[in-house]
């Protein structure tokens, strides 16, 4: 089964984060509000309204059938959301840096609603290993851009909302866990509880903590998490 792959990027992110991995295969995309597509949803949008504006669009305009979602922070909350919602509709899921629950600093949020720029500078610093930030903090943060007005903000307040681990059991597609092991922000104890959580029910739970990466691990370590998901891919979805 050549499963269609559809990457979805983190908070202040938008699909150029994905650049390493679309040359590899699937596709990436803007959410609402980032990168060159349109806001469309509410200023107080929550992690559902993210995932039906996500459906939409792969309904609507990339007309996929099962496709994998591949989600990163924000994006990973997303995926899980569409697998409790639309799971019989997925291929399965492949989740970097994310968790069942992503709350945010107050603080954080306090300064992505007072000065989103610096704001955004901040997250993208502290979601490296401090030896990464010199050759990737700023080609990330000319990639995301200006912030729009509200969205970042809305990005990290829909993450601190987030909560779906009484719904973990409900979730039955094939997944891949991945993380980078010195990520601060989702650090891996939260993706070892994902897949611990997962492997309750009848699915391919795989989990891979990545040495010497952060939060951004896939620009941190693109071969291996390529590579990792090359290897998943075809050890987990058979022809």
């Amino acid at each position: 089964m050549n499963a269609p792959l559809v990457f979805l990027h983190g908070s202040g992110d938008n699909k150029r984060i994905w650049r390493f991995q679309i040359e590899q295969s699937g596709q990436a995309l803007d959410l609402p509000g980032h990168g060159e597509r349109a806001d469309t949803l509410s200023a107080d949008a929550l992690i559902p309204e993210y995932a039906q504006a996500v459906y939409q669009i792969i309904q609507d305009e990339l007309k996929l059938e099962r496709p994998i979602i591949v989600g990163h922070s924000l994006g990973g909350a997303i995926a899980l959301m569409m697998a409790l919602d639309y799971g019989d509709e997925l291929g399965g899921l492949i989740l970097l840096g994310t968790g069942a629950r992503l709350r945010v600093h107050p603080a954080l949020l306090a300064e992505a609603l007072e000065a989103p720029e610096r704001a955004q500078r901040h997250l993208v610093e502290a979601a490296l290993v401090p030896e990464h930030i010199p050759a990737f903090a700023e080609a990330i943060l000319q990639e995301q851009g200006t912030p729009k007005a509200g969205v970042f903000y809305r990005d990290l307040q829909a993450c601190n909302m987030f909560d779906i681990i009484p719904r973990l059991h409900e979730i039955t597609v094939p997944t891949l866990i991945l993380c980078g092991r010195e990520d601060k922000l989702t650090p891996p104890k939260y993706s070892q509880f994902l897949a611990e959580k997962l492997t309750g029910v009848k699915q391919e739970v795989v989990l891979h903590v990545i040495p010497d990466a952060g939060h951004y691990v896939m620009r941190e370590q693109g071969e291996n998490v390529n590579e990792a998901i090359a290897d998943w891919l075809a050890a987990n979805l058979h022809s």
